[in-house]
């Protein structure tokens, strides 16, 4: 099936990347903001645009509406990025019954995926390790009563059911916490994914966050773009990420792939999917065992350096694929992972302050200067410009740079990603740009001595402002340290 236009239901940088993937398949395509959004790159790199009713984030989730536009424009097909409906399997099965093909996963596994409890149960079918836990919906009561399980000094995740991002998500440490804490899951599950449903794990700590790229067809053939490092995060959401992981052991990179691939073959996976691990050391010497602990049926906002490592376009691949392309058609192997080449960096740059005290806080305002970085290896996906006035309405994403070298050294990629971190022009608002400069200065980013609670750990070092040492220097020179080279 070839599409004739299509309707992207995001914003910003990744409506953006859509309709550029789409414009090289010849296809049309039509954007869409709301009240508050309309001066926003991405309704200029489309053939048409359209107004949605209200404003900010609700604007973007009125299904009707959306459903509306693309009846007036003649869309055949709506990709919805990442975030909003992108998991939305309502509005999947909107799409089907107006017969407008949905750019993503079949409605079977968004609706899996889509409930994390049971996605782990389907992982726990498929012999792929998880945490243990209660797949929920909880209550304060049962939830307690779960983490009175725990071995002494443990402690345990609150999670929504329905969504991610680190939305309705807390850890708990004391079980003083939970009644509070649990109120809080709730609300803001409600708030974000309109379910306010939870499910409980055990928490594991010093834990690194593994995930792997599976694409499939609908004729049963999976396949996987290798993985990337995201364990540099806060408040649960990835601020770095790096393809492929540079620091795990080709042993332990095998068995996580297997368990990727595993539950991708026994639920019939198609179209894009990520799923995530978090890999920890079971001895004092290396990172050897690992747990599944959730699936995103959507792109995801890092899917940049798995394309640069890989060379495969992502969205066009899902784009193919919603259209009944094979894996063989779009030019991937079922029983051959394609090659991986060098190393890929992502930092998302987000329009916040970070006060001495290490408070993040959103920040808005007119951007005065928007000079992103060019060159070799050089990759910038963003929507500002000179002249734009940022929104608190929306998230504080305002663009994301890839840095990819073909340099089997890590550090390499690292030194790239610092002097486009240096060159990149941002004035009139606060952005941590700062921030990721000292972050990759870190001696032990740079040795891969890291974790999920690493900014955690670290934050006084990586304040912008305040004392560092050797802010702007990368280790040179060969190293045999068996993370910092891959051979794939």
């Amino acid at each position: 099936m070839t599409f004739n236009k299509l309707l992207i239901a995001n914003r910003g940088e990744i409506a953006i990347r859509i309709a550029r993937a789409a414009s090289d398949l010849n296809i049309n395509t039509v954007s869409m903001y709301s009240n508050d959004d309309k001066s926003s790159l991405h309704i200029r790199d489309t053939d048409e645009t359209f107004r949605l009713d209200g404003n900010g984030v609700p604007g973007y989730l009125d299904i009707d509406n959306i459903i509306r536009i693309a009846r007036e424009s003649g869309a055949d097909s709506i990709h919805p990025g990442y975030g909003f409906l992108a998991e939305n399997a309502e509005f999947a099965k909107r799409c089907q019954k107006e017969g407008i093909v949905f750019i993503g996963p079949n409605i079977e596994t968004l609706e899996l995926f889509g409930d994390k409890g049971r996605a782990r149960l389907a992982a726990k079918d498929a012999d792929v390790p998880i945490p243990e836990g209660l797949e929920g919906p909880v209550t304060v009561e049962s939830a307690s009563a779960f983490f009175n399980t725990l071995p002494q000094g443990s402690g345990m995740m609150l999670k929504a059911i329905a969504g991610g991002g680190g939305r309705g998500t807390r850890s708990i440490s004391n079980s003083s916490e939970i009644e509070r804490l649990f109120k809080r899951c709730q609300s803001e599950a409600k708030r974000s994914f309109g379910n306010p449903d939870l499910y409980v794990e055990q928490l594991i700590e010093n834990a690194r966050h593994i995930e792997v790229q599976i694409i499939g067809d609908n004729f049963g053939n999976v396949t996987h773009l290798w993985e990337r490092e995201c364990s540099i995060q806060r408040r649960y959401q990835k601020l770095v990420e790096v393809a492929p992981a540079p620091f795990i052991t080709e042993s332990l990179r095998r068995k996580i792939i297997e368990s990727a691939m595993n539950l991708a073959k026994s639920v019939d996976y198609s179209n894009l999917g990520t799923f995530e691990f978090l890999a920890f050391q079971s001895t004092q010497s290396e990172y050897d065992s690992f747990v599944f602990i959730e699936g995103n049926a959507r792109l995801q906002v890092e899917h940049t350096v798995t394309e640069e490592v890989t060379g495969v376009d992502i969205v066009q691949s899902q784009i193919k694929l919603a259209g009944g392309a094979s894996l063989t058609e779009i030019g991937l192997d079922a029983d051959k992972p394609t090659i991986v080449r060098g190393y890929a960096i992502q930092n998302r740059i987000n329009c916040e302050t970070i006060s001495g005290s290490g408070q993040v806080k959103p920040s808005a305002g007119k951007i005065t200067t928007y000079i992103p970085p060019e060159g070799p290896g050089i990759r910038t996906d963003g929507f500002a410009y000179s002249g734009y006035e940022t929104s608190m309405a929306f998230d504080s994403l305002i663009a994301k740079l890839i840095c990819h070298s073909n340099s089997n050294s890590f550090l390499d990629a690292v030194t790239r990603s610092k002097q486009a971190l240096k060159e990149f022009e941002i004035s009139g608002i606060e952005t941590n740009i700062e921030f990721h400069l000292k972050l990759m200065s870190h001696p032990d980013f740079l040795s891969g001595n890291i974790t999920t609670n690493f900014l955690d750990d670290n934050l006084p070092e990586l304040i912008p402002d305040c004392p560092s040492t050797n802010q702007n220097s990368v280790p040179t020179g060969k190293t045999t340290d068996r993370g910092l080279t891959h051979t794939r």
